[in-house]
């Protein structure tokens, strides 16, 4: 008995629905980000332009622009989608295995190809207020955020002091990363990264009070 074939009319069956898959707009925003990162690599931030991404994608410029307002924010979007996965907090019940673990995950990044464009990135980002903006708002907020609740967790597991400046607290970890990383005056280890969040997190351990009579 011959089969029926559905009859497909602006992407959807005649039942109204899309067949199974990708819609065609994510497969494009996809390979706009793909694109992007491959010709990082090859070409580096300076000589990156649109038109190349749009031409590598197999898409117009106007697509491109209608997710992206401009190169800056289509690179930044391009690195954190491709690192968000790797880079998630995990949540162990242990504040120093939290940290610790998703620490070791960014050196592994910034150790990586991945690490020129993020140093690409920073150092264009000086002078282009655009870029920085775009690299704060779609890479290090979003990882800020889930620190955050990595932290809260932790004071109310008595981790923590409730009163702990979370804002210094995360600079205290992620400043000494981030100097080795630009400035090159020591390797990025996994050692060095247990031996800081050791000693960051020690200090902001609450105090234990001494018994009353017990003090010398």
């Amino acid at each position: 008995m011959r089969q029926k074939v559905p009859v497909v009319v602006n992407g959807q069956n005649g039942a109204g629905k899309r067949p199974p898959g990708r819609p065609r707009s994510e497969q494009a925003r996809v390979s706009i980000l793909r694109s992007t990162l491959k010709l990082l690599g090859k070409k580096g931030f300076s000589d990156l332009t649109i038109e190349d991404v749009a031409q590598r994608a197999a898409v117009g410029k106007a697509t491109v622009y209608r997710w992206w307002p401009n190169k800056g924010a289509l690179i930044a979007d391009a690195f954190a989608s491709s690192t968000t996965r790797k880079l998630r907090f995990p949540d162990t019940g242990s504040l120093y295995n939290d940290m610790s673990r998703q620490m070791r995950q960014l050196i592994r990044v910034f150790r990586s190809p991945r690490g020129r464009i993020v140093s690409a990135i920073l150092a264009a980002g000086q002078s282009d207020k655009d870029l920085i903006a775009a690299f704060r708002d779609r890479f290090l907020w979003p990882r800020r955020r889930e620190a955050y609740e990595t932290l809260r967790r932790a004071i109310v597991r008595g981790e923590l002091h409730k009163d702990t400046d979370l804002n210094l607290l995360l600079d205290s970890l992620y400043g000494p990363i981030y100097m080795r990383f630009l400035i090159r005056h020591d390797e990025l280890t996994p050692d060095f990264v247990d031996r800081l969040c050791a000693m960051v997190l020690s200090g902001a351990r609450p105090r234990r009070r001494m018994p009353v009579g017990k003090a010398s």
